[in-house]
């Protein structure tokens, strides 16, 4: 296998958590690798809401660190909240003078939104729905024309290269269909989410977990894997990713209502449409299951606004057939976010020395059990900022024989299986029963298709959502509705059982 040593920053992912990490890297060289066009395959592009931040004059971080503490069910590190929310002014208008195009007031400020269990209005968004595709421009642009920075896409990750002390030196990468070794005085994984691994996902369909994957393959601590987040409001009209009906929508007075026209939301929580999103996604499954529907009514609230406030929204609508200034959008719950990754401190460490993670495949203790609605981008550029600085400040080490070995990929028959069986099994509702049935599919998968990093991450999912028997946040047991003490789950792959259902007993 070529070897080709990298003297710098290796980061893996060209989503804005990477990007800024790159950027953040200088004056080192970064070498960014990407397994898809920039732009393509990351969920940073596919943002709609926007970034939370305290922007305004009767707005206050303290305020919004608290917000993202009582959304995040018990489970959120309360200074890791307040270093988001005290960084994230900084990181917005760092974004906004790299030409990321942020709506403004008459007066000049930035124009914000209200979305679910925020205290203010805090969200910066761009023409309603454009958040995430118009920063993702403006960052590429910088990124690309930063001399320290070069980008190579169509490189697949296949495995971390390890010294004989475990230190990450470099990766496996497949470029052109060859398999490559780069090594690299530190390597940012900012690989994005898991909602590939569902059949019914908002987020690119080549997210399937493989940096959490491989970084437990490699020893890494895994952090909350069981937390998966549901968007309440997918739009239903059977695409495969599902087009998302923006949050904003709700901040906007849009309601939800059943096939009779009638609102539902007050009946599972007193904020209504404002509910936290994992009490919106559980209401919206309640009533599907039920045969009632769901459907999203903004016909007065936006209604023949939408082409111009939320363009996004209405091109996906009127691609499936649905007119939403005069119908309301069925909606189902679909994965969108995993709070759970790869454990990561306040610069993005991870337990293996030389191995960073920012974005959501790291976890940092930020969004606990449930992730405050637009935290996510913000949390990319906070953190991947972070996490960009400490990997530039890294300094080689002596070479030591390295060692590593590319995981085997699953097939794309085996994929669409374990996708189905994931929102079966580890989606809105769970329990013990489906949990166990789905660990006997990752089984047999893993048999047939060798230790992929995909099964991995679906395992690590699955094992930690039976061994948590409460309900809490994105992870609700239907046979464990209760609260127990609040605690994280911190694990590695070798503290899994050995791999057979009847291991896998309830606590």
């Amino acid at each position: 296998m070529e070897r080709v040593p990298h003297d710098g920053v290796l980061v893996v992912g060209a989503g804005l958590a990477g990007l800024s990490a790159a950027l953040a890297a200088q004056p080192r060289k970064v070498l960014v690798l990407s397994p898809t066009a920039l732009n393509h395959g990351c969920s940073s592009a596919w943002a709609q809401g926007g970034m939370a931040a305290a922007l305004s004059a009767d707005d206050a971080p303290e305020l919004h660190a608290r917000d993202t503490v009582s959304a995040g069910a018990g489970l959120v590190d309360p200074a890791m909240a307040r270093l988001l929310a005290e960084e994230g002014p900084a990181a917005v208008r760092t974004l906004a003078a790299l030409g990321a195009p942020f709506d403004r007031t008459e007066a000049g400020a930035f124009a914000q939104g209200l979305e679910a269990a925020h205290s203010k209005a805090r969200v910066a968004r761009v023409k309603g729905d454009q958040a995430g595709r118009a920063i993702m421009e403006a960052v590429t642009v910088a990124a690309l024309s930063a001399p320290h920075i070069e980008v190579r896409t169509g490189a697949k990750l296949r495995a971390l290269l390890q010294d004989a002390n475990g230190r990450v030196r470099g990766v496996i990468a497949e470029i052109d269909g060859r398999l490559t070794e780069i090594t690299a005085a530190a390597v940012v994984l900012a690989t994005g989410g898991i909602g590939g691994l569902y059949a019914v996902t908002t987020t690119p369909a080549e997210l399937t977990g493989d940096g959490l994957g491989l970084a437990a393959l490699a020893g890494a601590l895994i952090g909350d894997p069981e937390f998966v987040q549901f968007h309440p409001t997918a739009i239903d009209i059977g695409r495969d990713p599902a087009p998302l009906a923006t949050e904003a929508l709700r901040g906007e007075g849009a309601v939800l209502v059943n096939a009779d026209g009638q609102r539902f939301m007050g009946r599972y929580h007193p904020d209504a449409e404002l509910a936290p999103r994992d009490v919106v996604a559980r209401a919206i499954h309640a009533e599907r299951e039920a045969g009632r529907g769901a459907f999203l009514d903004a016909r007065e609230a936006v209604g023949a606004g939408f082409p111009e406030e939320f363009p996004a929204v209405f091109a996906a609508c009127m691609g499936g057939g649905v007119d939403p200034r005069a119908q309301a959008i069925p909606v189902a719950p679909a994965c969108h976010y995993h709070m759970g990754g790869i454990a990561a401190d306040a610069d993005g460490r991870t337990t293996l020395a030389g191995l960073f993670a920012a974005g959501e495949c790291a976890s940092t203790g930020v969004h606990g059990a449930n992730r405050l609605a637009s935290n996510s981008l913000l949390e990319a550029a906070v953190f991947g900022t972070r996490a960009g600085r400490a990997a530039g400040a890294e300094v080689d080490v002596d070479a030591l024989p390295l060692h590593g070995h590319a995981a085997p990929e699953l097939a794309d028959e085996g994929l669409q299986r374990l996708r189905l069986a994931m929102s079966r099994d580890a989606g809105v509702v769970r329990d013990a029963t489906g949990l166990n049935r789905l660990l006997t599919e990752i089984d047999a998968l893993e048999a047939a298709h060798g230790t992929a990093p995909a099964l991995i991450a679906a395992r690590l999912v699955a094992t930690c959502a039976l061994a948590r028997t409460e309900s809490r946040g994105g992870h609700f047991r239907a046979d464990a509705p209760e609260l127990k003490a609040p605690r994280r789950t911190f694990v590695r792959l070798s503290d899994l059982p050995a791999a057979s259902p009847f291991r896998f007993a309830a606590e």
